[in-house]
């Protein structure tokens, strides 16, 4: 895994090959490793290709700099994941502009049952502070992960609300994760990788370069269920990201403010052309999501939940722990005879029942 996962970063590292040229292309060779053993002759007779773009596959030569990428992910426990892996947010899978290759720190399950993402202002009013609060907090016995950008304003706000109460959250950022922008939400961002995690498609060295942005947007859109708005002018990355959300048929919410306040004109915008559902609480989000079926209680600690029937691959999953220790994802890959997209399966629906907790760097114990 090691060796194909070297490949697809060296991959992302040609300029005239983009995400989806890619994704066709590891589709079509199976592995990224294929690719780049395939002769010119091969390359160039592919209609996604041509000589141009088999010319620059096969003179790529900078295999240092994705071997420092690899020491750096591998120093920080950063994993990249590709589009064919299980553990890549399966919702972007339906989106048509989707990233090749993401980089992940941290230990929330990306393909839990239920996301919202939480964007607005960068300068919010104390009523908008006020409601992202309330609202977050009339959300956390749901089982609901929390997605934004980690910039100023609504964004870190929802992040630290929904630390707060318990709740995993994730920062999609616009840079590599050998920085935090802005900087001043560094020890935020920490507790994140403990309770949540940063996912970013830029490599190390990336700076936060304002084209980074709308691009950052379509990843908070598109792996999150639904895309809620509280405060936002009538331009701006939210806008953007609520425009994307509703491209890729995702639920909109927006919190409506005062008449003639520019700081919910985007907002009032959104609802008056039926580009988003007015809300004004947690609950709405919940009908709205059909999601205020069951509020689960969290269970007394030290005690399980004698009632559920372990299917035989469950069991199989079971029986590689042991009590004092935890496992990093790819060890577990390993000793199970199961394919890897149904170990991910598995392993989920083991958090889900309260049997395997989820730590840093991808490791898992049992409860």
């Amino acid at each position: 895994m090691q060796e194909e996962t070297r490949y697809q970063i060296a991959l992302t590292k040609i300029p005239q090959i983009g995400n989806k040229i890619a994704q066709q292309l590891t589709t079509y060779f199976e592995n990224a490793g294929n690719i780049f053993k395939a002769s010119r002759r091969e390359l160039e007779s592919l209609p996604m290709l041509g000589k141009v773009r088999a010319n620059a596959i096969r003179q790529f030569n900078d295999f240092r700099w994705v071997d420092r990428e690899m020491n750096f992910l591998e120093k920080y426990q950063i994993a990249a994941i590709s589009y064919q892996s299980p553990l890549y947010p399966q919702r972007l899978l339906h989106c048509y502009d989707n990233p090749f290759l993401l980089y992940y720190k941290g230990n929330a399950n990306l393909n839990t049952a239920r996301i919202i993402n939480v964007i607005g202002t960068r300068t919010p009013t104390s009523h908008g502070r006020e409601v992202c609060a309330n609202l977050i907090a009339g959300l956390e016995a749901s089982n609901i992960m929390v997605v934004s950008g980690l910039a100023y304003g609504i964004d870190v706000l929802a992040h630290a609300t929904a630390l707060r109460h318990g709740m995993p959250t994730v920062g999609i950022l616009a840079h590599g994760l050998d920085r935090i922008y802005p900087d001043v939400h560094a020890n935020t961002a920490r507790q994140m990788v403990e309770q949540g995690g940063l996912l970013t498609e830029y490599s190390r060295g990336t700076t936060p370069d304002k084209p980074n942005f709308p691009k950052r947007n379509r990843i908070v859109a598109g792996m999150s269920d639904a895309t809620v708005l509280i405060e936002s002018g009538i331009k701006g990355g939210s806008m953007i990201t609520a425009d994307i959300a509703n491209s890729y048929n995702r639920d909109v919410f927006a919190i409506p403010g005062r008449v003639g306040d520019p700081k919910s004109a985007g907002c009032h915008h959104l609802i008056k052309n039926n580009q988003a559902m007015l809300i004004t609480d947690a609950e709405d989000i919940l009908k709205a999501m059909n999601w205020d079926d069951v509020v689960k209680k969290p269970a007394v600690q030290g005690q399980q939940d004698l009632r559920i029937e372990l299917k035989e691959e469950e069991r199989q999953i079971l029986a590689l722990f042991n009590k004092s220790e935890d496992y990093q994802i790819d060890h577990i890959y390993s000793r199970s005879p199961l394919p890897e997209s149904k170990v991910a399966a598995v392993i989920f629906q083991l958090e889900m029942n309260k049997l395997l907790r989820s730590m840093p760097g991808q490791r898992y114990q049992l409860v």
